[in-house]
């Protein structure tokens, strides 16, 4: 019996990704991103980008095949991000593979947006162990996730966001700061040349309680605008605002909040594997200063390649090439998306 190969569709934002993996490993891949067309509104435009996926599709499919040296009938089965997301967005990435499904008469599986980046590590590092806990962190997510068999088994949130998620508090502040957008990679960038102790933010939410591990930037958005007014106030114009210093302290901030809370959740539930996850985690002050509380609280910390991390159609191929290699049943092509799908299990919807 051949080897599944799963093609993977991934709309949900302004990527168009097409992954192709097969027994857990990425054989293939393309991507398209319509960010450059954002720009100039500080943000992502749904419009734009369902129109920048229509037109990228069929092209992004022919170039992930090419990588591979595979043609369409060698696909054995198609999986695709069906929630959550921008809607117009995910209608496109979904219906693009319903129709791959129907031509190529093969399975089809609706994947959770989320679960692909959980297993996104799966790609470099392999399968998950038995019990891991996972730090969601991107543009739209903040997340602490108690996770187990990513194809079989319930994934039980610890805690969420309350607000803005890290990675769009990165947006904010870049824009504030006059960095453009996206936020995170020139965020990062400007840091290096800042000093991380020169403002001291807040870090919200740090007792226990309800909240715990949930997570609220909102706060730390308002106090580095109130800083900037303070620093305009005190004379400082737009050439002689501190931006590296504001961007170091910015990032140390999340940063701080973000493993803080995830080595907690670790040592509260005795789990130690430790996953990051999400296109924050491609920061690199996030990765070196993980590695670093990891190696000290004796946690095996395991973060993808920055390309694995965000956005992608190669996570979105490999949950659903757990979901085949793991017996799960195929949806039907009556599957509708979910564009505010919350995570519970890796299948939208859930099928058990």
């Amino acid at each position: 019996m051949h080897s599944p190969v799963v093609l993977g569709v991934e709309s949900s934002c302004d990527e168009t990704g097409i992954g192709i993996v097969s027994e857990g490993e990425l054989i293939g891949e393309a991507l398209a991103s319509s960010a450059p067309e954002h720009a100039r509104f500080g943000g992502v435009v749904p419009e734009i980008a369902a129109r920048a996926h229509l037109e990228a599709v069929v092209p992004t499919i022919e170039r992930s095949l090419d990588a591979a040296g595979l043609s369409l009938g060698d696909i054995t089965h198609v999986a695709a991000t069906s929630g959550p997301g921008l809607a117009t967005a995910v209608h496109v990435g979904l219906a693009s593979a319903k129709a791959l499904a129907w031509a190529l008469d093969v399975p089809l599986y609706g994947v959770h947006h989320l679960a692909g980046h959980a297993a996104a590590d799966t790609l470099d590092h392999g399968p998950l162990p038995e019990r891991s806990m996972v730090l969601i962190v991107s543009g739209g997510h903040t997340s602490i996730l108690k996770v187990g068999d990513l194809a079989v088994d319930r994934i039980e949130h610890l805690g969420d966001t309350l607000d803005d998620a890290a990675g769009e508090a990165f947006d904010k502040v870049a824009r504030l700061l006059g960095l453009g957008y996206p936020g995170g990679p020139v965020i990062g960038r400007v840091a290096v040349d800042g000093d991380p102790t020169a403002f001291d933010f807040p870090r919200a939410l740090r007792g226990g309680g309800e909240h715990a591990f949930a997570f609220s930037f909102s706060g730390l958005k308002t106090a580095v605008a109130r800083q900037v007014e303070r620093l305009q106030f005190l004379g400082a114009g737009p050439d002689d605002l501190p931006v590296a210093d504001l961007a170091a302290s910015f990032q140390e901030a999340v940063v701080d909040v973000l493993l803080m809370k995830a080595l907690k959740a670790c040592k509260l539930h005795k789990i130690s594997t430790l996953v990051i996850v999400g296109g924050v985690a491609a920061n690199a002050r996030l990765r070196e200063a993980a590695q670093v509380r990891c190696d000290r609280a004796g946690i095996e910390l395991r973060v993808p390649r920055p390309s694995l991390c965000t956005d992608n159609g190669a996570m979105i191929a490999a949950i659903g090439d757990l979901l085949v290699r793991a017996g799960g049943r195929a949806n039907t092509l009556a599957l509708s998306p979910d564009p505010s799908a919350v995570l519970h299990q890796s299948q939208l919807p859930a099928l058990v």
